[in-house]
């Protein structure tokens, strides 16, 4: 389903079946607070679900649980407000979950990467027809066919898997729990690519793929000459006020205050299960996944961003402009209005709900975080979700569920 597909964690993700057996007594009751508005149609011409109190509160109700600790939900737009959070944030003591909570937002740093990709070739340093190694030269592994810079950005390079490394785990809650502060390099991970096969000619079809976004991050640097935290800082974060958002550095791992804790359920070697704080990790994944942010900013940064404050007309036009090619075994685009289509576009995704209401926006995780800020194109109604899963296999997939339908209308999953 595609609302709620999660991106990689990191390079390997694997099923765990572990569940967390300790959880502390008591939780945080759901708070809310909840503004009617007149629903408008948006602009599919759907109307929107009026907002339900009692059906998000549901949606985010019973927490803890063996699957996700803590959750929290904030609605806005015209079409009415409403906020809530459920569970604990914090095990060992039993403290509520912050509404504000800064968290690691994984995958939705892709569509700051984009931005400013995008901007770029606005100011005409970059072609986003050009092959991308044409300004980077040595950077994709030798062999490769060109790769247009704007098909990094939309998924259609068809750029190869990387190889699985043992240096980057096994994809198990035991691994990353252990090795939650190792750290590797934007190049490091693009070599996993080396020897492997393209999964399609380029734009010929479109595939989700974090490798697009390493190489991303590097050409913003190329470019530019300054890192990718810099550009972020001086195109975004600053200009809008965005005080709770940033790219942290490689060698920081801590998550400012306040925050819920991540945890991941790890199995001992007695077979014994118990929850490991994973909160502190490397934000490694960088422009690819590492940033970190809060439900207001990001809230603001859609905004803007699809006011058009960042893009001239033509390259805003290709936030919402889905490439008509199909999709290839996408960890995306997975529901029935897809249809095996493509369905992101260049930094974000589309998203079609069952009753017609079209909403546009990015899911992101990292282990212990799992995240999404969508919103309808006329910005009738934006939503921020960030849960706490407690393993790696994808069971708060129902809470996210809930989440969009209770927002936006029930999303029917593709049959094949």
């Amino acid at each position: 389903m595609n609302f709620s597909a999660l991106s990689p964690r990191w390079s390997a993700v694997a099923a765990s079946g572990a569940v967390l057996v300790a959880l502390a007594a008591g939780m945080a009751a759901p708070a809310s607070a909840a503004t009617p508005a007149p629903v408008p149609a948006t602009a599919s011409g759907a109307p929107l679900p009026a907002l339900d109190p009692a059906k998000l509160r549901a949606a985010i109700g019973g927490l803890p649980d063996a699957d996700v600790t803590a959750a929290l939900l904030r609605i806005t737009g015209r079409a009415g407000h409403w906020s809530g959070t459920s569970g604990v944030g914090d095990l060992e003591t039993g403290q509520g979950v912050p509404p504000d909570a800064h968290i690691r937002i994984g995958s939705i740093s892709k569509v700051f990467t984009a931005t400013i990709v995008l901007q770029l070739a606005a100011e005409h340093r970059i072609d986003l027809d050009k092959p991308v190694q044409q300004y980077l030269p040595g950077v994709l592994p030798a062999g490769l066919p060109p790769v247009e810079v704007g098909q990094l950005l939309n998924h259609t390079s068809g750029l190869p898997r990387g190889a699985d490394n043992p240096d980057f785990g096994d994809g198990s809650p035991e691994w990353f729990a252990a090795n939650r502060l190792k750290s590797f390099t934007p190049q490091q991970v693009i070599d996993l690519m080396a020897g492997r096969p393209m999964q399609f000619a380029p734009g010929t079809a479109q595939q989700y793929n974090g490798m697009n976004y390493y190489v991303a991050g590097l050409l913003v640097e190329k470019i530019t000459g300054h890192t990718f935290a810099h550009e972020v800082r001086s195109r975004i974060t600053r200009p809008l006020g965005l005080h709770d958002t940033q790219v942290p550095d490689a060698d920081d791992p801590r998550l400012p205050g306040p925050h819920s804790h991540g945890y991941l359920t790890v199995t001992s070697p007695d077979g014994t299960s118990h929850p490991v704080d994973v909160t502190e990790q490397s934000p490694w994944p960088w422009a690819e996944g590492g940033m970190i942010s809060t439900p207001a900013d990001l809230d603001r940064f859609l905004t803007a961003l699809f006011r058009g404050r960042f893009l001239p007309p033509a390259q805003q036009a290709e936030l919402f402009t889905v490439p008509d090619v199909p999709s290839f075994h996408s960890s995306q685009c997975r529901t029935q209005a897809d249809a095996g289509r493509a369905c992101m576009t260049m930094g974000i995704m589309r998203v079609t709900a069952s009753n017609g209401v079209v909403v546009w926006g990015k899911t992101g995780s990292r282990p212990g975080y799992t995240s999404g800020v969508f919103a309808t194109r006329d910005l009738s109604r934006k939503l921020v979700y960030s849960v706490n899963p407690t393993n790696l296999n994808g069971t708060e997939m129902r809470y996210i569920q809930q989440i969009a339908a209770a927002s936006f209308g029930p999303l029917v999953p593709a049959t094949n």
